[in-house]
């Protein structure tokens, strides 16, 4: 009896300490410049040095990407500097004089410093995951900063099922050439040679993992953090000259300071809502479902980047 009493203790024991070992993912259902910054503040990770503020400048044509006017205090309070690379895909942000001209149409450059990492070069950085990559191949101003802010816009995705924090640190912080490398699951580095070696798509996925692990391992904990806005959250990314109208309405913003769980919030809000007319979570599910897309977490968790369970922190009373 003794021995029972004793075992069952350890195992409440054992119960509390996982759940306070999970990450918090922070929750807001406004979707505004001061929610923005007060989601940033709950982290408690105060932004530091040198600040890469990483987002999609989106596609000329397409509208859904993360607008100045919603980003812009947070970008001033931390005084950071807004982040891109150059598209791998033929369109109008695959070479820097274009994509330049983007980022003045799309007004980022009205609200902040922007850098173009690669404009000028390229570094490889180490991959902890060398499955199929041996490296990730990055902008090299990556370097000059000391803390990067992953200010996700959370959407469809036409080869990943969706995008997020994951694929905005994978895809998003990769050269021109560093996105045909993890495109084609280490296969070219070409843009050009990129469309014929696509790989298996689960291939696709884990390299995709193994890229935002070591953006997320460049850094290092605690000059880093994960921030998912989910709005207008069309099938397409924000890559598409002319996405899908958006289905689903917009649910809010997420942080954490594990891009794993905060994907996986993402996914789970989405594959959780209830449907109603004008609300409709099924396209953007079938699009995720289509592209086996959730496996990018699965995958992320396995090679310990993050985790998959989280504990729900909302700050809405």
């Amino acid at each position: 009896m003794r021995t029972t009493k004793f075992f069952i203790i350890a195992l409440a024991i054992i119960a509390v300490v996982t759940a306070s070992a999970q990450p918090k993912v922070y929750f807001t259902k406004e979707i505004t410049p001061q929610s923005l910054v007060k989601i940033y503040e709950a982290l408690g990770v105060k932004a530091h040095g040198r600040v890469a503020v990483k987002i999609s400048t989106g596609e000329a044509g397409g509208h859904n990407y993360l607008k100045p006017t919603l980003i812009r205090d947070l970008v001033d309070k931390v005084n950071g500097t807004i982040v891109e690379c150059n598209a791998a895909y033929a369109g109008r942000r695959a070479t820097s004089a274009e994509h330049w001209q983007v980022v003045h149409e799309h007004g980022f450059d009205s609200i902040a410093a922007v850098d173009l990492m690669d404009e000028y070069g390229e570094i490889r950085i180490p991959v902890q995951d060398k499955k199929h990559i041996k490296y990730d191949i990055v902008g090299d101003h990556l370097g000059n900063y000391n803390f990067m802010i992953n200010l996700a816009h959370f959407k469809g995705h036409a080869m990943g099922g969706f995008g997020g924090v994951l694929k905005n640190a994978s895809i998003g912080v990769a050269s021109a050439a560093g996105k045909s490398y993890i495109h084609t699951a280490g296969k070219v580095k070409s843009p050009r040679e990129l469309w014929g070696n696509l790989p298996a798509q689960d291939y696709f996925l884990e390299t995709m993992a193994a890229a935002a692990q070591a953006v997320h391992n460049w850094f290092g904990e605690g000059n880093i953090i994960y921030i998912s806005v989910m709005n207008n959250m069309s099938v397409d990314c924000d890559c598409s000259s002319n996405p899908a109208e958006p289905k689903l309405k917009d649910m809010g913003i997420l942080a954490s300071t594990d891009p794993v769980a905060l994907d996986q919030a993402c996914l789970d809000l989405v594959f959780n809502h209830k449907p109603s007319p004008g609300d409709d979570n099924q396209p953007l599910i079938e699009r995720i479902n289509r592209q086996h897309g959730t496996y990018i977490v699965d995958y992320a968790e396995q090679i310990g980047l993050g985790s998959k369970k989280y504990k729900f922190v909302s700050l809405d009373k």
